[in-house]
């Protein structure tokens, strides 16, 4: 069995990722180091990593120096059961270590959450709610067009994206969508209709953001894109607050009470206090819960564990970071 250990500056919570009987799964599909080591006690046993070749970890992983890369001349590969991992991603693929990432169980949840509020926003129901403040609202109260023939609009196609798509292939919904990466082959597989960022803003009757956090992603959703949307639509955010221009959201959605904005994220997280945005009826705040958290958490093991046997069969990997999708991903 390979030689493995888990490495990580966070051990409980990295053992409740790895919970529910995956930490044993791995006691049995590897010769596990016992328990977590943090980054200070892999320095103190750094003899006994010498012939790791596998690590784990998730939300907690530490950067590893050079010097201590060079002390573990057989490490192969990081399953990493969480996101991003553009922070220590690099380094090791100058190593030829091969990184797989549990991005795409980490999109799950966040795919779920979005299509749960696309219906919601069809059916009218955040307005609805918030104009059903007495009997007599009852009758006139805002209703929404409808599941049902209506377009969504969607920014981004990537693996929450496309995610998205497929959990909205049972409605009678017009799915368009803008990402300049997706090709006129996969958007017809898809079965999703390419269109330029105003075009998606204009036709949209909700509009969910899911561009990858990028630096050179910030601010591109402004004011004149947000002016364009339709009467009553709303518009969702589950990928980065700093990809809105949220003071040219909180002017149009003054004006136009008639939007409703659901905000999973914003910039900063949370927003500063006295911020407009807890104070506008029309702007629905949540606190970052789109991703994976409690039980959804040890899906992202569950990949990870996945792909750690297809790396031993040498078989393709499902969720393998090549320096080429790295550029690309959060």
């Amino acid at each position: 069995m390979k030689r493995a250990a888990i490495i990580n500056d966070n051990p409980q919570r990295c053992l409740e990722v790895y919970g529910s009987g995956r930490y044993e799964q791995l006691t049995q599909i590897c010769d596990l180091i016992p328990g977590v080591l943090t980054a200070e006690q892999v320095q103190e046993r750094l003899g006994e990593l010498s012939d790791v070749e596998v690590v784990f970890s998730t939300w907690g992983y530490p950067v590893l120096d050079t010097a201590t890369l060079d002390a573990m001349p057989h490490y192969r590969a990081l399953f990493y059961a969480a996101g991003s991992v553009k922070s220590f991603a690099p380094a090791l693929l100058e190593r030829d270590i091969t990184v797989v990432s549990g991005w795409a169980a980490n999109g799950v949840p966040v795919a779920e959450f979005t299509v749960a509020q696309i219906l919601l926003a069809c059916k009218g129901y955040f307005r609805n709610t918030r104009d059903f403040s007495d009997p007599s609202a009852r009758s006139t109260a805002h209703r929404g067009a409808g599941v049902f023939g209506e377009t969504v609009g969607l920014i981004g196609v990537g693996m929450v994206g496309r995610a998205v798509v497929e959990l909205l292939r049972p409605f009678v919904l017009r799915v368009v969508v803008h990402d300049p990466f997706l090709s006129d082959n996969d958007a017809a597989q898809l079965g999703v209709e390419k269109v330029s960022l105003e075009e998606l803003f204009a036709q949209s009757y909700v509009v969910s953001n899911h561009l990858p956090n990028l630096p050179e992603l910030q601010g591109v959703l402004h004011g004149g894109l947000l002016e364009q949307l339709r009467p009553d639509a709303t518009f969702i955010n589950t990928g980065r607050g700093a990809q809105v221009v949220e003071a040219d959201m909180m002017r149009i959605w003054s004006a136009r009470p008639d939007l409703t904005a659901l905000l999973d994220v914003t910039m900063p997280e949370p927003p500063e206090e006295g911020s407009p945005f807890y104070e506008m009826p029309n702007v629905h705040l949540s606190t970052h819960i789109a991703g994976s958290m409690n039980d959804e958490i040890v899906r992202m093991a569950d990949y990870m564990i996945e792909d750690f046997r297809r790396w031993e069969e040498g078989v393709p990997l499902n969720y393998q970071v090549t320096p080429e999708r790295l550029e690309t991903m959060a």
